[in-house]
């Protein structure tokens, strides 16, 4: 694998005191209230490696603002609004949806960039039926379980300044696309989370984080990563699995071992190939990558040079 060899390395303390009084403008309820099933984080996490992350976006959309505006002083243009596009990967179960959660928030705290939006790339997979009738199920998550094109439509139609632009949702409760749609309606700041954003193509001219302006990984030990895995997994079986309309309500009658054992099957036989062949190659085109420890604490932060 590609070590970081072009990022600038900081341990936990160094890169705490980059947050140079950034205020925090969140309360332990509204972290609860965005954090994921099994995901530990605490208002310390958040001010030590969030806050000093949010300083650094800010920067540079003030930077990315002005720019525009003395391009289009030259130009005499008034331009459309278009918003500052961040995109968060990183494995399954490794935290990317609380992540980019608490980045929308934090953001959304800053005078100028107050709406910040944020979409997933679950609801540009193709349906289960599609899905199905290809030979895909085994293989969802994967590259070419997505509607790539659809994504990069969406994000054009974004980044050209169209007032409002759809995005398709998913539930993970179906585990299928929902024919409902959210508007994303000209967000000073849209956040981008999926597996697959960083993630190139020779099958495309144009790839997903061609649109970014910002972009993280969030990183972990394999091993860590697979462990959060099975603990979510054995989470949802007594809770959301428990719903008769959940996909896999199937597995609420397996005993704790049969549980461990078929979410350490799904996680060998789809998560970890998918992570090892076509996720984790990605994280070096990050621009930043934050390196998580067993505890789900951030231990390293590291910072793309250029």
């Amino acid at each position: 694998m590609n070590p970081l060899t072009n990022y600038i390395e900081f341990n936990r303390e160094k890169w705490a005191t980059l947050r140079n009084k950034t205020p925090l403008l969140l309360s332990a309820e509204e972290l609860e209230s965005i954090k994921g099933i099994n995901e530990e984080i605490s208002l310390q996490e958040v001010e030590e490696i969030y806050l000093p992350l949010t300083r650094l976006i800010n920067l540079k959309v003030e930077a990315s603002q002005q720019l525009e505006g003395v391009t289009n002083s030259f130009l005499d243009y008034k331009a459309k609004k278009v918003p500052y596009i961040i995109g968060i990967a990183g494995s399954v179960a490794v935290g990317k949806s609380t992540a980019a959660r608490v980045l929308q928030t934090l953001l959304s705290r800053w005078d100028n960039h107050k709406k910040v939006g944020l979409v997933t790339t679950d609801g540009f997979l193709y349906p289960n039926a599609i899905l199905e009738s290809k030979g895909l199920m085994g293989r969802k998550g994967f590259p070419e379980s997505y509607d790539t094109q659809k994504l990069i439509n969406f994000l054009m139609k974004v980044k050209s300044g169209k007032p409002k632009v759809e995005a398709p949702l998913y539930s993970h409760l179906t585990y299928d696309v929902l024919p409902d749609k959210e508007v994303i309606e000209q967000p000073d700041i849209l956040i981008v989370e999926g597996i697959n954003v960083l993630q190139v193509s020779k099958s495309h001219s144009v790839f997903v984080s061609d649109f970014f302006d910002f972009s993280i990984y969030i990183d972990a030990d394999v091993r860590n990563i697979k462990k959060w895995y099975i603990e979510r997994f054995l989470m949802l079986q007594q809770t959301a699995f428990q719903n008769p309309i959940s996909y896999f309500h199937r597995y609420t009658s397996l005993s704790e071992e049969e549980a461990i054992q078929k979410a350490t099957d799904i996680w060998e036989e789809i998560n970890a190939k998918n992570l090892r062949e076509n996720i984790l190659p990605t994280r070096h085109r990050a621009k930043i990558v934050l390196k998580k420890g067993q505890d789900h604490l951030m231990e390293k932060v590291y910072l793309k040079k250029f």
